[in-house]
């Protein structure tokens, strides 16, 4: 069985090059909208999304994520626009983490069907409970006590991606 949404979701890679024209407001509002149908916990839509464009703000971005990580590179793959994703901590919605998850799924896919690429990034959790950490997300307007689930590199793709590795075999099982 085929159709648009199951190719898409075959097609899409993760992009570590990015074109530094910055994508556009309707793009970015169309990827950004995408996450917000995600289905959350209870229909609760837990999760909060920030898109970064400010240059001096990614940077920043990028400087945290790295020293966090322990290399000195940029994490966000010169991406011109980051999403950044919160929920609630876990021991206030249960479904925190899942809820988050699926938001940047759909952002991801929402991206590819456009022509933008984009790469799912970590360590938000642990940039975002610093003290400077904090203080942006006071910046941004968030409530207090989120915590961060991930980010999306976001931009035109510099290059073509990689093929889609074979599926392992017997990755699911069926029981009837």
């Amino acid at each position: 069985m085929s159709n648009a949404v199951i190719e898409a979701i075959k097609d899409r890679r993760s992009i570590r090059r990015f074109k530094p024209e910055q994508i556009t407001d309707q793009e970015l509002q169309t990827v950004l909208e995408a996450g917000t149908y995600a289905a959350t916990g209870h229909g609760k839509q837990n999760p909060w999304i920030v898109a970064v464009q400010q240059p001096d703000l990614v940077a920043k971005l990028s400087a945290m994520n790295s020293a966090i990580w322990g290399r000195e590179i940029d994490p966000f793959y010169g991406a011109p626009t980051i999403v950044l994703v919160f929920t609630s901590h876990p021991n206030e919605c249960t479904t925190a983490v899942q809820d988050g998850s699926l938001v940047l799924g759909n952002m991801m896919l929402a991206a590819h069907a456009i022509g933008l690429g984009s790469c799912w990034i970590n360590r938000e959790r642990e940039m975002f409970s610093t003290p400077e950490g904090i203080t942006l997300m006071h910046e941004f307007g968030l409530p207090d006590g989120l915590i961060g689930i991930g980010a999306l590199s976001l931009g035109y793709p510099n290059g073509e991606p990689r093929p889609a590795a074979p599926r392992k075999e017997n990755y699911f099982r069926v029981i009837k």
